[in-house]
């Protein structure tokens, strides 16, 4: 049985800084790499940013910056936001680095000599908030339907392309064979009609006196690579291939987690990049709905978006995280609003998790009950709630916890220790034991979720003390 395990972000671009999307999806990806470590694999979760292509450009040229320090200025932004939401990863890559520039070059070598890489003039639309041709049936009212705002470009201009046509009926058999290789269910049923359809050809350089910041490409210097065919390799990069073998053989494949929107290219135009090298397609995609503001999608010149940032800052990162991870839906499109994250957090943080800790820390304090605790490793009586875990459902996984929180509740308020303990010590301290394994258990549990908040809790029931300030102060 194999007892490794790779999961990747996708690489965000960076030509802004990092949104309450880039945290969801991280978080995300956190938990599920936490939980695989916490049932004994050895883990591989690779992040980083995306630093080519015209979007990146343009914004450097806007700022007067030299790409390059323009996008090393963006990608440490993203790495600091990554440490402050506790994002354990293993791998911080950049497009460019050296060595994946390498990657990319030599993968599109591979390519070229398998046969599908050609050259043509063409003209067609591109959205430059997507970096994607858009054929007229996915213009409404001749805009991208995910950034209206933006006018799309005529491009007109002689390029390499990838030879997608190619790949339809080996798509079809991967998805036949593989029916959850795409997660949700209906995010599978959408990338199996669109390969249904027919697969269009699709550019993968630009002329480089056009557009000169990307990789360029190999034997022919006047074109660089289209962004998505350069950035794609990253997940292939990051685990050594082509040069290191006994890397790549040990981590591939990868679990890869993005939003909806990238649907088409991780689950479609990836894995018949894949196809065209000879190396086996992805684990599982992973596709999370949009994160909505009011029942609206969020934008700037709405003024409804949210700053992940400025919520840590506020309420804590653990706060962040739990309303992210639990109160977001996972796989449709989530909301939210101020208000609706302070109704969660003093119900579910401050009233729920805060509350019963503290209650039951303070009594074991008062009445000095330490029982032997179990071992770390695993999740001990809660191992049921990570069923959810396996199927990469993290809203119920979570869910279960809280079921937990609430059991110990009830417990306290059928049992009455703090009653009892005026009759019966001997029982009431029993009483209290049980309590504390019962916290302790969600301490264990909740490590994966809110790792800061969990250890707090685990440090107090070793010591046998109540925190030195509230967990989650009321709002």
């Amino acid at each position: 049985m194999r007892n490794t395990f790779y999961i990747t972000t996708t690489l965000p671009y960076v030509n802004s800084d990092p949104h309450i999307g880039h945290a969801v999806e991280f978080v995300r990806a956190d938990a599920i790499a936490r939980y695989k470590r916490a049932k004994g694999f050895e883990v591989f979760f690779n992040t980083g940013t995306d630093e080519h292509g015209l979007k990146v450009y343009r914004k450097a040229v806007e700022n007067n910056e030299d790409p390059k320090l323009f996008a090393d200025k963006y990608s440490s932004r993203f790495k600091n936001f990554c440490s402050k939401f506790d994002i354990s990863y293993d791998n911080f890559i950049r497009t460019t680095d050296e060595s994946h520039i390498k990657t990319a070059q030599e993968f599109w070598k591979r390519c070229d000599e398998n046969g599908y890489i050609f050259k043509k003039k063409y003209s067609v639309k591109y959205c430059v908030g997507c970096e994607l041709e858009k054929t007229e049936s996915e213009l409404v009212d001749g805009k991208c339907p995910e950034h209206p705002n933006l006018e799309p470009e005529l491009l007109e201009e002689e390029n390499y392309f990838f030879k997608f046509s190619a790949f339809q009926e080996k798509l079809l058999e991967l998805y036949k064979n593989n029916p959850n290789f795409v997660l949700p269910e209906k995010r599978m049923k959408e990338i199996t009609k669109f390969a249904e359809q027919g697969l269009q050809d699709f550019s993968i350089s630009r002329l480089a006196e056009k557009m000169p910041w990307g990789i360029p490409v190999p034997g022919d210097e006047s074109q660089v690579m289209y962004v998505w065919f350069d950035a794609l390799t990253n997940y292939i990069s990051a685990v050594g291939w082509p040069e290191n073998s006994e890397k790549f053989n040990k981590w591939w494949p990868a679990v890869q987690i993005a939003g909806k929107d990238n649907l088409r290219q991780q689950s479609a135009m990836w894995q018949a990049m894949l196809m065209s090298v000879g190396l086996p397609p992805s684990e599982n995609i992973l596709i999370n709905g949009f994160i909505l503001a009011g029942g609206q999608k969020m934008s700037k010149s709405l003024g409804n978006t949210i700053d992940p940032v400025e919520l840590a800052e506020k309420y804590g990162v653990d706060a962040v995280r739990y309303y992210l991870l639990r109160e977001v839906s996972q796989f449709e499109d989530g909301d939210i609003t101020p208000e609706r994250f302070e109704e969660t957090y003093n119900a579910n943080l401050a009233n729920g998790l805060g509350n019963l800790a503290s209650r039951i820390l303070k009594m074991s304090e008062a009445y000095g009950v330490k029982p032997n605790l179990p071992d770390k490793k695993g999740f001990g009586r809660l191992n049921g709630v990570f069923e959810s875990m396996e199927k990469y459902r993290i809203n119920e996984a979570i869910d279960g916890i809280w079921n937990e929180i609430s059991k110990a509740d009830k417990y306290i308020q059928d049992k009455k220790p703090f009653s009892i303990v005026k009759t019966n010590e001997a029982e009431a301290r029993e009483i209290i034991k049980e309590l504390v394994l019962q916290l302790w258990d969600i301490a264990i549990a909740l490590e994966i979720f809110l790792p800061k908040t969990a250890q707090k809790i685990q440090k107090c029931i070793q010591e046998n003390k109540m925190p030195e300030n509230p967990l989650f102060p009321r709002i």
